[in-house]
């Protein structure tokens, strides 16, 4: 199998044949994005930038990947209820980072009026790469765990048929029926209309919170038609929307253009640069104080941040959330990559003299999402040289730099070379819970995402316009 594969990623005729056959299934199945000039217009659309080839994965780590998803879930819900805990975990952050203070203030103000809505709803992604032993295995490194907008379930929902149509015709049916079926964009929904259920009233609407202009507006689509199927009434609105039209009743309901709300999906939000003007933070706690599950609560935002990541890794913190578990702390835990404090104190100074004397195996993260944000090799020596001995430097934090084995692949992007590359691969898993009250009333692992990039690229996802979609070869 190998030595065919290899024949077909040799032959440049052949390449070009595949990569054509490969785009026109991507656009038939509907891995489609807007044209980045022209984000708002319906008209211009191109497929999602993705692997001619998929991945070979092993099947061992993607298997554990998948059997410690419900475990996050759970933890991540454990620590959006430990009101002590967040506050002790980003005391230092929120000193000096102003955007994760201002979350925090809202979920200070939430805590003081008491839970409007005792339904909760959580949809992450935990993300990973396979980190090369010496022994030439891989082991599985959590990068982060996105609680906010977790994106590409709709399009990874889509992308096996496109690899099992390219290798058919590449003469490799053997391995296009290898292609595992995938289906992030039901499960999702799922786990929405499941929430939206229990809200209880049949007029109320979801309410997807969107960007003014979204390029990936098909990976929410799918989601949305997932929802409509099951003839639940879904609306996009904007942060402007909700300033102009949103208002509580008396029972707290959220009412926004005159509907009601059941279910706000944040698919907005997660960037300071999300919020224009005052406005746009006061309809956010409105949104919090109202009566509509939030997807993700301002505490489950929270607990999604590096910070708390980090303090996670701490000994003895797992245990606290899983006391009478250790089998489930030993998954957690063997996800773990190093992970280092930066606040001020002996600890702290440490973890700079150990970042400042090998740059290159460590990455120095912010508290954001979005791709982009990190920092790498010297970079990391000019920032923590300007704010070493600066309170600044509690807004980061370090964790080891992963290193997954390269691997060969051609990356088919709009008006970009047809080449053999070197990729590297990220591993997502998406995970879905709904509990009320005291209740977990589901909790599921709802699929994959496999995001594959050129090694010269240290950092960005797909909508960043760095990584492009894949699927896992299980080997």
């Amino acid at each position: 199998t190998t030595s065919l594969w290899l024949l077909v990623m040799l032959n440049t005729t052949l390449i070009k044949d595949l990569a054509d056959v490969g785009k026109d299934a991507a656009l038939l199945q509907g891995v489609i994005m807007r044209i980045q000039d022209t984000p708002n217009s319906s008209e211009l659309v191109t497929y999602a930038p993705f692997t001619l080839f998929p991945t070979p994965v092993p099947k061992a780590v993607f298997l554990q990947a998948l059997a410690v998803q419900t475990h996050y879930n759970t933890l991540v819900d454990k620590i959006s209820r430990d009101p002590d805990f967040l506050q002790e975990a980003l005391a230092s952050t929120i000193a000096v980072d102003d955007f994760t203070a201002r979350l925090f203030r809202i979920h200070q103000q939430i805590l003081r009026e008491g839970r409007s809505q005792s339904i909760v709803l959580g949809l992450n992604r935990s993300d990973y790469m396979l980190d090369q032993r010496e022994d030439g295995t891989s082991s599985l490194k959590q990068i982060e765990i996105n609680t906010f907008a977790a994106s590409f379930g709709g399009l990874s929902s889509r992308t096996p048929d496109v690899h099992r149509h390219i290798l058919k015709v590449a003469g490799q049916l053997e391995e296009s029926q290898r292609i595992l079926d995938n289906n992030p964009a039901a499960g999702l929904a799922g786990a929405i209309a499941k929430a939206w259920e229990l809200y209880g009233s049949e007029r109320a609407v979801i309410m997807f919170l969107v960007e003014e202009s979204q390029r990936n507006i098909f990976d929410q689509r799918y989601i949305e038609n997932e929802l409509w199927k099951r003839n639940i009434p879904t609306i996009r609105k904007r942060f402007d929307d909700v300033c102009k039209t949103g208002s509580l009743d008396q029972e707290k309901r959220l009412f926004v253009d005159g509907l009601e709300v059941a279910v706000v999906y944040f698919r907005n939000g997660y960037m300071p640069q999300n919020y224009v003007s005052e406005q746009t933070w006061d309809a956010r706690l409105l949104m919090e104080r109202s009566l509509a599950v939030k997807c993700p609560d301002i505490s489950t935002h929270l607990a999604g941040t590096k910070k708390v990541q980090q303090v996670l890794a701490r000994p003895g913190v797992l245990e606290k959330f899983f006391p009478e578990q250790p089998q489930v702390v030993e998954q957690i835990r063997a996800t773990f990559a190093g992970l280092y404090t930066l606040d001020m104190g002996p600890e702290g100074d440490k973890t700079v003299a150990m970042a400042l004397a090998a740059p290159d195996q460590f990455v120095l993260k912010p508290q954001r999402e979005g791709g982009g944000n990190n920092i790498y090799g010297s970079e990391i020596c000019q920032v923590l040289e300007g704010m070493k001995e600066s309170t600044e430097r509690m807004a980061f934090i370090l964790m080891d730099k992963i290193h997954p084995t390269p691997s060969q692949n051609y990356l088919l992007r709009r008006d970009a070379p047809l080449q053999i590359r070197n990729c590297l691969s990220e591993l997502g898993v998406f995970g879905a819970y709904v509990r009320q009250g005291n209740d977990m009333v589901m909790n599921e692992c709802v699929g994959h995402l496999l995001r594959t990039k050129s090694s010269e690229h240290s950092d960005g996802g797909v909508a960043a316009g760095v990584a492009v979609l894949d699927n896992p070869l299980l080997i």
